[in-house]
């Protein structure tokens, strides 16, 4: 037994030892001083312009510019968008597609200059709507922006953390038409202040909804958990879940840290132990850190979960505020997982990072299936961009989603993949970690297997797509519904609605509409009928307000599937 357990700690050194990230931000074409933020600021890692390589937007200090890096076959180019944005303390960059038009609009947050939001009219062309948007311009002291779809009406809502004693945090509705609608008191959410810096919108009971949690500064209020009931309001239920934890509390985290299916969540805090909130998948959580040995006892405040070297587990990078002269504080901390659940700190994969770290995001800088990890510092020479050198034995596998009933952008969906038994779990998020927004492709890795039996996506709208005997090494498209056409249809029936309704249900598609079924959310028939026009009205007074799915058919049994909301 003593030679196998030596040969195991061996084993797993040398699997740690081939992990290696490098600071390249200046050899890529980073160059972004972004001053002093009190509290940090954010940063995103996201292919803002759909060309599919993961650019760079770096939030900064009041007096200096937001940064745009685009990335051109994995080197960064600044990017001049045409708004004015050195006027504020940057804090939580989003993009986000609040309209469903396929481009991506941008939301800022600041914690002395309100909101910021700008529509995307068409190739980068940012158009600034934040007195348009029914948004409160009030200069609240702004942090997170989480976005979901908590209504599921397939636009994305936002939920803001405000970081003050008497000012509440604020959910906004998206009312499908570039403007939202106050919906605290309507949702169920606490109008009272909890000093909170993040929010991160999971569905942590699996039960189809977007539930919210919310990490509060200092020790004298306690982190949230909104549970959504359903009918687009919410219970707070921290104590029931476990999860009413009372600690300085930054970053949420949320990912399936154990591949059992249900989501887990990590919360960073200064300067003592970090908390690691193992889901029992029966609506309450343990706190396992210690367990895991994740507790970092540091003063921490962005935290990512990755496969750094694809091989079907998850390790964890921790951004803190240490540096060179104080060797009691870390300023990162990455962590090794060893297949079995067991984390090991391995700095080294990380090496000479002594600077005060924020916010964190991982993407792909050159599209070679490996994750990269950027960082904002404050009051240093430039942002850190970890370039992953890690020797590429492994495969991977990324997947991007496209929603059609959902929401554009798949948010709030969940990814699972197989590989001889051996289960993957991924949630797609939008505003996540610390002030930060992840690439939108997500990552797997694959280790030897060049075949992912198959691919699930579980959509919000309740639909679910699987594909199988999925080749490795390659960015899988997802659309919403794509596999469940009879046939293919090479020209793609184009149809045009609103949500929500009334009494009538208007649809105008650019080709005939055949027939049309419409279902109840528990999948009973309730209404059809036969039509042969591109424009088809439908009475739905006899139908009691909810959700329902509307079934279109066209000419060569080509579907579609649409989601309607009756009020």
């Amino acid at each position: 037994m003593k030679r196998i357990w030596i040969w195991t700690l061996v084993a797993f050194n040398f699997s740690v030892a081939q992990i290696s990230f490098t600071e390249s931000s200046q050899q890529l074409g980073v160059t972004a001083s972004c001053g002093y933020t009190y509290l940090g600021s954010g940063i995103s890692f996201y292919d803002y312009d759909n060309d599919g390589w993961d650019d760079i937007s770096i939030a900064s200090a009041n007096g200096d510019p937001i940064y745009f890096y685009k990335n051109i076959n994995g080197n960064f180019v600044p990017h001049n968008l045409n708004i004015a944005t050195n006027d504020l303390n940057a804090k939580q960059l989003n993009w986000v597609d609040i309209d469903n038009d396929g481009d991506n609009d941008l939301f800022i947050t600041s914690d002395n200059s309100g909101i910021r939001i700008y529509e995307n009219t068409g190739n980068m062309i940012m158009l600034d709507i934040s007195e348009t948007c029914g948004m409160l311009l009030d200069e609240f002291p702004y942090y997170g922006a989480s976005w979901g779809d908590y209504n599921n009406d397939g636009y994305l809502d936002v939920f803001l953390s405000i970081r003050d004693n008497f000012i509440p945090n604020i959910l906004y509705k998206n009312n499908g038409d570039n403007t939202f609608t106050l919906a605290n008191n309507e949702a169920g959410l606490f109008n009272t202040g909890y000093m909170s810096f993040c929010s991160a919108f999971l569905d942590y009971d699996n039960d189809g909804d977007q539930d919210i949690y919310v990490s509060n500064d200092k020790y004298v209020v306690r982190n949230l958990m909104y549970r959504n009931n359903g009918d687009g309001t919410f219970t707070e239920v921290a104590e029931a879940t476990g999860t009413d934890i009372s600690i300085d509390a930054m970053t949420i985290t949320v990912d399936d840290v154990n591949a059992d299916g249900w989501l887990d969540m990590y919360i960073t805090n200064d300067p003592n132990n970090n908390v690691l909130f193992i889901n029992n998948g029966d609506g309450t959580f343990t706190d396992m850190a210690q367990s895991y040995n994740v507790t970092f006892n540091s003063t921490s405040w962005g935290a990512v979960f990755l496969d750094a070297d694809n091989d079907k587990d998850l390790d964890l990078y921790i951004s803190g505020e240490g540096n060179g002269s104080n060797t009691t504080l870390l300023s990162s901390g990455f962590y090794v997982n060893d297949n079995n659940g067991n984390f090991s700190l391995y700095n080294n994969a990380v090496p000479n990072d002594f600077a005060y770290s924020y916010s964190n995001a991982i993407g792909d800088t050159d599209n070679d299936g490996y994750p990269e990890i950027v960082v904002n510092n404050i009051s240093h020479s430039n942002i850190f961009l970890w370039k992953n050198n890690t020797p590429d034995i492994n495969n991977w596998l990324k997947v991007k989603l496209e929603g059609t009933v959902s929401n554009k952008q798949g948010i709030g969906s969940f990814i699972e993949i197989s590989i001889n038994g051996e289960k993957q779990y991924r949630y797609t998020h939008c505003g996540e970690g610390y002030l930060s927004q992840n690439s939108q492709t997500e990552f797997f890795g694959t280790e030897h297997n060049t075949i992912v039996d198959y691919v699930k996506v579980t959509w919000l709208s309740g639909l679910v797509d699987i594909l199988y005997n999925v080749p490795v090494n390659q960015t899988l498209n997802i659309v919403e519904g794509s596999t469940l056409s009879l046939t293919e249809y090479n020209g793609d029936p184009k149809i045009f609605y609103k949500n929500p309704v009334n009494e009538l249900f208007n649809i105008q598609s650019s080709i005939n509409i055949d027939a049309y079924i419409i279902s109840d959310n528990l999948g009973k028939k309730v209404l059809k009928g036969k039509t042969n026009d591109k424009n088809l009205t439908i009475n739905l007074s006899s139908l009691n307000c909810g959700i329902y799915f509307c079934q279109l058919e066209f000419e060569g049994s080509v579907k579609k599937v649409v989601k309607l909301i009756k009020n």
